[in-house]
């Protein structure tokens, strides 16, 4: 009978835990958003967990507790959260003049160039690359261009490639006018810049991001702002780890 009696107090401490609504305190859930994302969210705590919370509460959870507890065996709702959480603006010509001393160094190579963007947001920065590179007369066999982000979401949007106006901001009108088409109040990228980049979904710090292999430069700008000092230095490794030779390059910024 006590058996009974213990059996039942632990199902409602069970029911407690998953259906009183508790969402003050986020710390073991970023805790571990952070272990698998190296993104450390400490100083925008407060503002984080508010967020946290109504993401939660849209799917049907009472807490972060059982919330953590599905993210850890649920690997689409994971990556919901990271999708949520990694939202990156950017716009085409950001800091172009690192663009410029790529495309000098690939147009004196001799050997076909592979080339990193890493996160790749929703597209900009490696189609900038790209269009720089046809716009100097480069051929197109003497590089290889791929884009990486942690975040689906920005992955799907970069394949689609139609941007609005503020993306383009910087962007010449001659570069604008040969190499997007006016839809509505949007602009889509012409079909022989889209397919000279291609896209993966790979978080930096998984044993997948191997399987891309080595390459002459790597640009990794707006990433490091999100990790703490050890993570940086851990990133920053692991990347170097990937570059070919002496002569590779990693942009920073």
């Amino acid at each position: 009978m006590f058996g009974i009696f213990k059996r039942y107090e632990e199902n409602i401490q069970q029911l407690e835990r998953e259906y009183i609504e508790n969402f003050v305190d986020a710390k073991s859930l970023l805790a571990y958003f952070k272990e698998e994302t190296g993104i450390d969210f400490v100083k925008k705590e407060e503002i984080i967990t508010v967020k946290l919370a109504n993401f939660c509460k849209k799917r049907g959870f009472y807490n972060f507790e059982s919330f953590l507890d599905n993210i850890k065996v649920d690997s689409f709702l994971k990556q919901e959260l990271v999708d949520y959480l990694t939202v990156n603006e950017t716009y085409f010509y950001r800091e172009f003049q690192q663009i410029e001393k790529l495309v000098q160094k690939v147009k004196k190579s001799s050997k076909i160039n592979r080339i990193l963007c890493i996160p790749s947001s929703t597209g900009e920065e490696p189609y900038t690359i790209a269009i720089a590179l046809l716009e100097e007369g480069i051929s197109r066999d003497k590089f290889e261009i791929i884009g990486v982000d942690i975040n689906s979401e920005v992955i799907t949007l970069a394949l689609k490639a139609v941007y609005r106006s503020r993306s383009l901001h910087r962007v010449p009108s001659n570069i604008k006018e040969r190499y997007f088409t006016k839809e509505g109040e949007s602009y889509a990228l012409s079909n022989r810049v889209k397919e000279l980049v291609s896209f993966k979904i790979i978080n930096l710090f998984d044993d997948t991001f191997d399987e891309l292999g080595m390459f002459d430069y790597i640009f990794c700008r707006n990433m490091m702002i999100y990790f703490d000092k050890t993570t940086k230095l851990k990133a920053k490794s692991i990347l170097e780890m990937h570059l070919k030779d002496s002569k590779s390059e990693i942009f920073f910024g």
